[in-house]
C-alpha cells in the first residue's frame, strides 16, 4: 500500500507540474496510473487530500534537510540559539544543497513548477510560494545575516539588503536551470555568488578564518 500510496503522490505532482494543480482531475491521476478513481479514494480522499499531503512532504524532508547540515529549521522566534550558532560555512554548504535540491530533485523540482505555474490563480499556491521560494528563504537569510553582523562575523550593513543581494541570484539561477542543458553550470554561477559574498562581506578575521576551513 505504502508503494501505491507513493506512486499516487509523485504522478499527481508530475501532472501538477506540468498542466498546473486546478486542470488535473483525479480522473486524470487515476487514469495516468491506470487505476480506477475508486482504486484512488482508497488512498486519498480527494485531489486536496493529496495536495496537502505533497505540501506535508516538502515541509519534512525541509526539516530533514535543516538538521542534516546544522542550519535552523525553524524561524528565529521560535529558535534563536540556532540562528547565533550558525557558521558561515555552514551557510554555505546548506545554500548550495538547497540549490541541487530544487533544481535537480525530481518532487522539489515539480514542486517548485507546480507553485509558479499556480500562484496567480489560487491564494493559497501564491502563499506557499512565498513561504517556499521568495519571501520566506529571504526572511531566513535576513535573520541568519543579522546575527552574524551582531557576533563582528560579518561587516556592518542592513540584513534586509544583504538578504535581498544574497538571495536574488540564488531565485534567478533557479529559474535559469530550466533551460540550461547542464544544471553544474548553473550551481558553479552559485557556488561563484557565494564566494564573491563571503569575500565582500565577511569581517577581515572572519574572513582569514573562513579561508582556512576552505582548505
Amino acid at each position: 500500500m505504502a508503494d501505491t500510496k507513493e506512486n499516487i503522490l509523485h504522478t499527481a505532482l508530475h501532472l501538477f507540474a506540468r498542466d498546473g494543480y486546478e486542470a488535473v482531475s483525479v480522473s486524470a491521476i487515476a487514469g495516468e496510473l491506470g487505476m480506477t478513481k475508486g482504486a484512488l479514494y482508497k488512498h486519498y480522499k480527494n485531489k486536496k487530500d493529496i495536495f496537502d499531503n505533497i505540501v506535508e512532504r516538502i515541509y519534512q524532508i525541509d526539516i530533514e534537510r535543516a538538521k542534516k547540515y546544522e542550519v535552523p529549521e525553524e524561524t528565529f522566534d521560535k529558535s534563536p540559539s540556532t540562528y547565533r550558532n550558525t557558521t558561515v560555512d555552514k551557510i554555505k554548504v546548506f545554500i548550495e544543497a538547497q540549490f541541487r535540491f530544487w533544481t535537480e530533485d525530481e518532487f522539489a523540482s515539480n514542486f517548485r513548477k507546480m507553485l509558479t505555474l499556480e500562484q496567480y490563480r489560487n491564494p493559497e499556491i501564491m502563499e506557499l510560494y512565498q513561504k517556499c521560494l521568495v519571501s520566506g528563504p529571504v526572511s531566513y537569510m535576513e535573520d541568519l545575516f543579522r546575527e552574524l553582523i551582531e557576533q563582528g562575523i560579518w561587516n556592518k550593513s542592513s540584513p534586509k539588503q544583504l538578504a535581498l543581494e544574497f538571495y536574488a541570484p540564488f531565485y534567478l539561477l533557479v529559474s535559469m536551470s530550466d533551460t540550461m542543458p547542464d544544471k553544474k553550470e548553473a550551481a558553479k554561477l552559485l557556488a561563484a555568488h557565494i564566494e564573491w559574498s563571503i569575500e565582500k562581506n565577511a569581517a577581515p578575521q572572519k574572513q582569514k578564518e573562513y579561508e582556512q576551513w576552505k582548505k
